[in-house]
């Protein structure tokens, strides 16, 4: 049985299922185990996590009084924040999804390539090439005009080697979606675009190893990761070409609305809108993305687990970026009520409950079926998503193939 508990009711002898928080506020590179460590208690204690998830079936329970919520409240609390963000109303996609992702495939190649060359020169002490920086963010900028999904949904495939350049491409893209999703104007969507692609360029003063361990990271490297952001910070600064809310991004992506989040413990309204933005997009692909030490989450969970923190978001962002990228995203496994497994392909652009989905496997019997694509918006669908599936749990391998039409990208070895 599990149980959300707060950290600091934390005890030697409970089993951690899970944090509550993403890979970046904790030193630890599995989070299931038997806590039997005073020094991982301590750690975990002194860590931007404020809750967990604990499994009394396999050690102890909370005490008596201690406040523990259950995986049935925690699911209720998930659905009410989710539901709010139900509505979408925007206009739809200027061209055809699949047109789309044929030219933002070959935007995130030439991104990828101009990212590695100018975080290379930030490693090497040179100077940021920022009028390229600026020309990538004009090029993901109308491409997320022509279908907001295609560039941000491709982005999130990649490999774990790749990862930190192409994150900067998502994040870029995400940030993009969000800033005209909240009504921005087209200055302040290119700020964020800009912001988003330099975020982590801090990454680039930290040894590459210690950024692709496949294990669990020292305290001295958990603090040296930590750093990134002002690093990224002295690296913006030094060039004296990007405008102050960019730097602020860098600076404080990673600080949380009740003030447990670094370097600087900002909360609330001490963090600006842009550091807000750039702390939601930051962790959503972070947490979908393949790792060295980490396989990434399915995006509907992620969104789902992101809801479930508290004290992470600035609320009115976070539902913005739930209306920008659904509640069942791009790539998603679903279950429909007519007992079928789909992938999702395409959001509505009136209501995060109907994308557009491709059925390709039937519960009962547990055997594919010719894919099938359905629009859950058309009343000729008769079907609806009861519920969201894990592609790991039933084997699936291959459901990037299934939406994007593109082969699979196996990991590196």
């Amino acid at each position: 049985m599990l149980k959300r508990i707060a950290v600091a009711d934390l005890r030697i002898g409970m089993y951690v299922q899970e944090f509550c928080g993403s890979w970046m506020d904790h030193p630890f590179w599995k989070s299931k185990f038997l806590l039997n460590s005073p020094q991982d208690l301590q750690r975990i204690q002194t860590s931007s996590i404020g809750e967990l998830w604990i499994d009394v079936s396999k050690g102890l329970d909370v005490e008596a009084g201690a406040r523990a919520s259950s995986e049935a409240e925690a699911q209720q609390e998930v659905e009410a924040r989710l539901m709010a963000a139900v509505e979408r109303r925007r206009s739809p996609p200027v061209v055809a999804m699949d047109v789309e992702l044929d030219r933002a495939a070959k935007i995130c190649a030439r991104s990828k390539q101009a990212i590695i060359s100018m975080f290379s020169d930030a490693r090497m002490g040179k100077a940021l090439d920022f009028g390229q920086a600026e020309s990538l963010v004009e090029d993901i900028s109308d491409s997320i005009l022509r279908h907001p999904s295609a560039l941000i949904s491709l982005a999130r495939l990649k490999h774990a080697d790749e990862y930190t350049y192409m994150h900067s491409v998502a994040v870029c893209a995400l940030m993009i979606a969000l800033a005209r999703q909240l009504g921005l104007g087209e200055g302040a969507v290119r700020e964020a675009g800009l912001a988003g692609l330099l975020h982590d360029v801090g990454k680039m003063a930290i040894d590459q190893q210690v950024l692709n361990k496949p294990g669990k990271l020292s305290d001295a490297e958990f603090s040296a990761v930590r750093r990134h952001p002002e690093a990224g910070g002295e690296i913006l600064l030094a060039g004296k070409q990007v405008s102050a809310l960019v730097l602020d991004v860098c600076l404080h992506h990673h600080e949380k609305v009740d003030g447990s989040g670094y370097p600087h413990g900002l909360q609330g309204e001490q963090i600006s809108l842009f550091a807000r933005m750039g702390a939601v997009c930051d962790v959503y692909d972070a947490i979908t993305s393949n790792r060295p030490y980490k396989p990434g989450w399915d995006p509907a969970e992620s969104i789902r687990k992101m809801a479930e923190w508290k004290g992470h978001f600035d609320e009115a962002v976070f539902q913005a970026f739930v209306k920008t990228v659904g509640i069942y995203p791009v790539g998603a496994l679903v279950r429909l009520e007519s007992g079928r497994l789909a992938v999702v392909l395409e959001q509505n652009a009136q209501s995060l409950l109907v994308p557009k989905v491709k059925a390709f496997f039937l519960v009962k019997s547990k055997v594919q079926i010719p894919p099938v694509v359905i629009d859950l918006s058309k009343p000729t669908a008769q079907d609806r998503i009861v519920g969201r599936e894990s592609a790991a749990a039933w084997g699936f391998e291959n459901l990037d193939e299934l939406w994007s039409g593109r082969p699979q990208q196996r990991a590196r070895q």
